[in-house]
């Protein structure tokens, strides 16, 4: 039993006609009846019987019905999905660990749509063809690829005395405890906002800024994050900084080689007007 035979099946039990189903996969009726005979032969059984106009099917040809098209459709799902592949062009995308969850997700889905299609391995870390990562944190080599810009908000934990406040003023806060990343790039735009807010110096210290959202979120002390980071933490609470507040540029960073590649091309040009949210700008 192989795949024409069971093609020859569907298409005779369906079409209850020996000369239609010949018509429909393009065959001589005499082909199509030694096909049908070769798969009664292999099965053991009579599936359909010959009348004057068409046939009659057996109670077994309702029985390989259903388990006949089921193994078509599998085998149809196979060619389709190693005609894809090999139509696919590779790319393999670094990220940053200190990308907020949903506008990952929401890149990705957007990176799932490009014409031509990608085949898109995503790793975490500085690796890649092409990298997602904030725009203090590239390397002098690297082109930028600005995708989309967010604020910096002070993250503080649920339950804590600020958490209900619309927006605070880091100049007037008195808060003795806080989280800080002195290795990480933006710890330098901060220092003056660290600075108006006097941190004692037993602030805690995290190697990232979602290490620092986690110490937050443990009570450690409270964070100046980007507002995605703390959205992305149940146990944040993300508060609005008043006045001049500092920024993030968010987007892919990649060697200008890299822009010889079909799919850093094609993931360009989808990622054209993107805002980082899962809508496009204006």
């Amino acid at each position: 039993m192989d795949i024409r035979q069971l093609k020859a099946f569907v298409a005779v039990f369906e079409e209850r006609s020996v000369t239609l189903a010949a018509q429909r996969l393009f065959v001589t009726q005499p082909t199509l009846s030694v096909t049908i005979r070769q798969l009664e032969d292999a099965l053991g059984v009579t599936l359909f019987e010959r009348l004057p106009r068409g046939v009659d099917v057996s109670e077994d040809a309702r029985l390989l019905y259903p388990q006949a098209r089921r193994m078509l459709a599998q085998a149809d799902a196979l060619t389709r999905m190693f005609r894809q592949r090999r139509d696919c062009a590779p790319l393999c995308l670094g990220v940053d660990a200190d990308v907020g969850r949903s506008q990952l997700e929401a890149l990705l889905a957007r990176a799932a749509r490009a014409e031509p299609a990608i085949l898109l391995e995503v790793r975490e870390g500085c690796c890649g063809d092409a990298r997602l990562a904030a725009e203090d944190g590239r390397c002098e080599d690297e082109l930028f690829l600005p995708l989309w810009e967010e604020d910096f908000v002070l993250a503080v934990p649920a339950d804590h005395p600020l958490a209900a406040r619309d927006q605070v003023d880091i100049a007037l806060l008195d808060e003795p405890d806080w989280t800080v990343c002195p290795d990480h790039p933006s710890h330098q735009r901060l220092l003056d906002l660290h600075g108006s807010a006097t941190p004692t110096l037993a602030a805690a210290r995290a190697g990232s800024l979602r290490l620092a959202a986690h110490m937050a979120a443990a009570g450690l002390g409270v964070a100046l994050l980007p507002a995605s980071l703390a959205d992305d933490h149940p146990g944040l609470k993300a508060i609005p900084l008043a006045g001049a507040t500092p920024t993030r540029r968010v987007g892919l960073c990649y060697a200008a080689q890299a822009l010889e590649l079909p799919a850093l091309q094609a993931l360009k040009e989808t990622l054209d007007g993107y805002s980082g949210s899962g809508a496009d700008k204006p």
